[in-house]
């Protein structure tokens, strides 16, 4: 991450080329090769590495919740262990990388105070397929952590503070390049809500869901929604609005904090009729010590 001089470094363990371990064998179980049903060992990594949990009570996918997991990539407690860069108010921080970084995580938070920024998605001169407006009351508490998918070559993240001067940001910017990601690993274990143009749909959460996540994708069509985090009526905690020039070339991923009682989320399909969109709003993390 850095500043508008067009360099590709952004963190020092950013693959020059997409990293494939051993793991990730494309054979079938030993003695068993090409029989029909088997799983094969690439496919059981990265459905045990990506995949949500499964639900509580009778594990059945698009369950309301999931039991806490272990140490995630999509945290603030990972995210927190990588270098920030300062991005004062009123600035602006970008990011370019080469073509085999097939998905970019931006997480931005602050000391306590309030955030307000701009994360962009660069592809090509004066062509942003993906644009993200964020607000956070506090950014030490709900800080912004999204995933998002850089198909194609001559990407860029571009990171704006729109706040002023006094309200500066850290910003995060790290490469995810392993499995399918998590935005196609929650589609594939959870049951989507359609949302169609300029409807509302809300959920609430139980007070030991320490995180939830969010999916959003479309058929192909431009998506353009209203995320709010909510705690009492109207008190927005968390808001980010988001437009996609392509909803399943670009879905838009995010794992939002939820500390604190009476959480809700609403979505709202700021487009027009004719642009419906789909939601996965699963648990992420749970605290099992905590009542329900």
């Amino acid at each position: 991450l850095i500043s508008l001089n067009g360099s590709t470094a952004f963190t020092s363990n950013m693959p020059s080329k997409p990293a494939f371990s051993s793991d990730t064998s494309l054979s079938a179980s030993p003695g068993r090769p090409g029989m029909p049903g088997m799983q094969t060992r690439f496919q059981s990594q990265q459905t045990a590495k990506n995949a949500p949990a499964p639900g509580i009570g009778n594990g059945a996918p698009g369950s309301a919740m999931a039991p806490a997991k272990g140490p995630s990539r999509y945290t603030k407690d990972f995210m927190r262990t990588l270098r920030p860069v300062k991005v004062q108010g009123s600035t602006l921080k970008t990011c370019s990388f080469n073509e085999s970084v097939e998905r970019i995580q931006v997480f931005l938070d602050t000391g306590g105070r309030p955030l307000n920024a701009e994360v962009n998605l660069w592809q090509g001169p004066d062509n942003a397929p993906q644009k993200i407006k964020v607000y956070l009351e506090d950014g030490m508490k709900r800080p912004f952590s999204a995933v998002i998918d850089t198909p194609g070559a001559g990407n860029a993240i571009a990171i704006r503070n729109t706040a002023p001067m006094e309200f500066p940001l850290n910003a995060y910017v790290e490469a995810d390049n392993g499995g399918p990601g998590p935005a196609r690993a929650l589609a594939a274990n959870t049951q989507p809500r359609t949302i169609q143009g300029g409807a509302v749909f809300t959920t609430p959460f139980a007070p030991n869901v320490k995180s939830i996540q969010i999916m959003l994708n479309t058929d192909g069509r431009p998506l353009q929604a209203r995320l709010e985090l909510l705690q009492g009526p109207n008190n927005n905690k968390q808001v980010m609005e988001v437009y996609c020039e392509d909803g399943m070339d670009r879905p838009f991923f995010v794992v939002v904090e939820t500390p604190g009682d009476g959480n809700v989320v609403r979505i709202v399909n700021t487009a027009t009729l004719e642009y419906p969109l789909s939601a996965h709003v699963e648990a992420f993390e749970i605290d099992n010590n905590r009542d329900m």
